[in-house]
């Protein structure tokens, strides 16, 4: 047992599908996950949290979701091999968490991670949607992301658990709902989605984490 680390947070990756070659970031993603799941377990250190990623959800989103607001209930549809990666990390945890009953893994599948300064591009959208498309539109602010994960942990419910952590509110100054009906108009409403509210829900973590976006891009711009 490695004495004095009470959890692992595990971010390091090739942060995205357009950043390397496909090969080069499936061995380099998946397998240093692979190395931290398996170090974790030989150190008996119990909680670990890595970054999943909203690309397992269906991006770039050629085909249209089943349902909005999008859920961790949602299948994962990896379409690039980024997500794909990411889909058989979240199976490997699953596995990880059933050869240790003590084992807690917490997948967070983050948008789009932006930073303050990238703010100032965000009312070019409006003009050309399809450039955001790709990720329905939603988008996480650098400071949430980093935020008190370790002591996050649900008091209750399977040792291997996932949570989208995406902000409220979307990129876009046009209602989500109008989005939805230009670009994916046989997507069903799981429920009304009301102005520029994000179309990936974070009810789960809200519920089981505690955990609330408190950044917008609408701070730092006006659209």
């Amino acid at each position: 047992m490695h004495r004095g680390v009470e959890a692992v947070v595990h971010l390091a990756a090739i942060p995205g599908a357009t950043f390397a070659p496909g090969a080069a970031t499936f061995d380099n993603d998946l397998i240093s996950t692979f190395h931290v799941f398996q170090a974790a377990q030989l150190f008996k250190i119990h909680n670990l949290v890595w970054a999943s990623g909203e690309t397992v959800l269906g991006y770039p989103f050629d085909n249209p979701p089943a349902y909005v607001p999008l859920d961790e209930d949602i299948p994962m549809t990896p379409e690039v091999v980024y997500a794909l990666a990411k889909d058989l990390e979240e199976e490997m945890a699953r596995q990880f968490c059933r050869w240790d009953p003590q084992q807690k893994m917490i997948g967070l599948r983050f948008s789009n991670v932006m930073e303050t300064s990238a703010y100032a591009e965000f009312p070019s959208f409006e003009a050309d949607p399809v450039s955001r498309k790709w990720n329905l539109w939603t988008y996480i602010d650098v400071r949430e992301a980093p935020r008190r994960w370790c002591s996050l942990w649900p008091t209750n419910g399977p040792a291997f658990d996932n949570f989208i952590i995406a902000n409220a509110d979307s990129v876009m100054s046009r209602p989500s709902a109008e989005l939805m009906k230009e670009f994916f108009p046989g997507t069903v409403f799981r429920k009304p989605i009301e102005g520029t509210a994000s179309l990936i829900s974070v009810e789960k973590a809200k519920r089981l984490l505690g955990w609330e976006p408190k950044h917008s891009w609408r701070n730092h711009v006006s659209a």
